[in-house]
């Protein structure tokens, strides 16, 4: 079974829990806590994926990591997906978790690339084309800054990408002219 699938039926069945036990806020900020572990360390990617250390101690770590602060909910999660040899897919866990939290809550999340931090007007316009796109009430708006756009920005939405960058502008010039160029030739 693929990775994907797997992570999703985790996710799933913790989500369906979460919300009947009204624990999903707490939930979301353990599954979280997961990927900016995942991110942040890869000693923890490491030990989740090793066949080498022994379920009891993976499960010992990671409710030392998060176990003071988690919800009972997450540890039972821990229990179960330790007991059955999944460890090594509780980021992808967390990823699918995360995702289906914001579909639950009808939240879109979208990536804005620019050269610039954003003010509050251009974070406002933005978070209306992203619900204008989705159709999604609420928008979670990610901001990066990458001077080598040289001006512009790219905004993602889900599996679209608006690029309005004058890198890529640039870009697509340099193709155009490189095409002419070639079809004048032969």
């Amino acid at each position: 079974m693929s990775a994907y699938k797997v992570a999703s039926r985790y996710a799933k069945s913790l989500l369906e829990l979460a919300v009947e036990k009204k624990e999903l806020d707490q939930v979301k900020s353990d599954m979280t806590t997961i990927l900016s572990l995942n991110a942040g360390d890869s000693s923890f990617s490491d030990m989740v994926k090793s066949p080498v250390i022994s379920s009891v101690k993976k499960l010992a770590v990671l409710k030392s990591l998060i176990g003071k602060d988690a919800s009972a909910l997450t540890l039972k999660f821990f229990d179960l997906v330790v007991e059955k040899g999944r460890t090594e897919f509780l980021p992808e866990m967390a990823t699918a978790f995360l995702r289906l939290y914001n579909d639950h809550l009808g939240i879109q999340t979208a990536e804005v690339v620019s050269t610039i931090q954003l003010d509050d007007e251009l974070r406002n316009s933005f978070k209306g084309i992203v619900k204008e796109v989705s159709g999604k009430n609420e928008v979670n708006l990610i901001e990066k800054i990458d001077p080598n756009l040289i001006g512009g920005f790219v905004l993602k939405i889900g599996d679209k990408q608006l690029d309005e960058s004058i890198k890529s502008k640039l870009q697509q010039l340099h193709l155009d002219l490189t095409q002419n160029l070639y079809e004048k030739k032969y």
